[in-house]
């Protein structure tokens, strides 16, 4: 059965993640999470994408992302895991795949579901029983974008940058939005989109998205009603996660 194309569109954002084989680590020491980062950086740069989220687990990656032309989250994905696995093999000693398979990805509608994005990707130290608090977690972009420390690899998004008129004050309304965790629906509805690989956000704009791709839109729901704006957030009690 032929592969189904990804969707990868110039300025829209891209939710991605890439997981360990068979669910095993992929970091083993603190020296691979900064080479990680430190290629990540340069094939961001190379590739033309903006880094706007990241968080690195034991065994799996998010990345939220907006490429400045078609296709170029695959070329980043391709150049960063081919660096990282070529030093993996060589360090470890060890030979084969380090990665299960393609990894996900998901395009993300900006006005409902990007925020949401990056609080689901930040959160997920807090889902695993990892950190309490996403501050904690040294190895993923909330203490850039929620303490305001400085991070070279990341590119704020214009709607991050619409939450204060400065670095502190964006700071402060963006560590807001963690104080509800990330709600149930939009946790699943991102969760069900990287699985499916399909859009994330209101029909309209999946379907779109879809038709200008050429396949179909499935939305692996049954009667879904429209999705509901990012700013909506009900608490949710923080439940383990260790597959996204």
């Amino acid at each position: 059965m032929p592969r189904r194309p990804r969707l990868q569109l110039a300025e829209v954002s891209l939710h991605i993640v890439q997981r360990g084989i068979n669910r095993e680590p992929c970091f083993f020491a603190e020296e691979d999470y900064h080479c990680y980062l430190h290629w990540l950086e340069e094939a961001a740069r190379d590739c033309r994408c903006a880094i706007h989220a990241y968080a690195l687990m034991t065994n799996h990656v998010h990345l939220l992302l907006t490429p400045t032309a078609n296709g170029s989250p695959a070329k980043l994905m391709q150049l960063l895991g081919r660096r990282y696995v070529q030093y993996i093999n060589r360090f470890y000693r060890r030979t084969g795949s380090l990665w299960e398979g393609r990894y996900k990805s998901s395009l993300v509608q900006a006005e409902t579901y990007l925020l949401a994005c990056y609080r689901y990707i930040e959160l997920n130290p807090v889902r695993a029983g990892m950190v309490v608090d996403p501050g904690q977690y040294r190895w993923s972009s909330y203490r850039a974008n929620g303490l305001g420390l400085p991070d070279a690899r990341l590119t704020p998004h214009p709607l991050y940058l619409a939450q204060g008129n400065g670095a502190n004050e964006r700071a402060q309304a963006y560590r807001a939005l963690f104080r509800p965790h990330l709600d149930a629906e939009a946790a699943v509805d991102i969760r069900q989109a990287l699985q499916l690989g399909m859009p994330v956000g209101r029909d309209r704009f999946a379907e779109l998205v879809c038709a200008t791709a050429g396949i179909r839109f499935n939305s692996g729901k049954r009667g879904r009603a429209e999705g509901k704006p990012q700013n909506e957030a009900a608490p949710v009690a923080g439940q383990r996660d260790f597959g996204f």
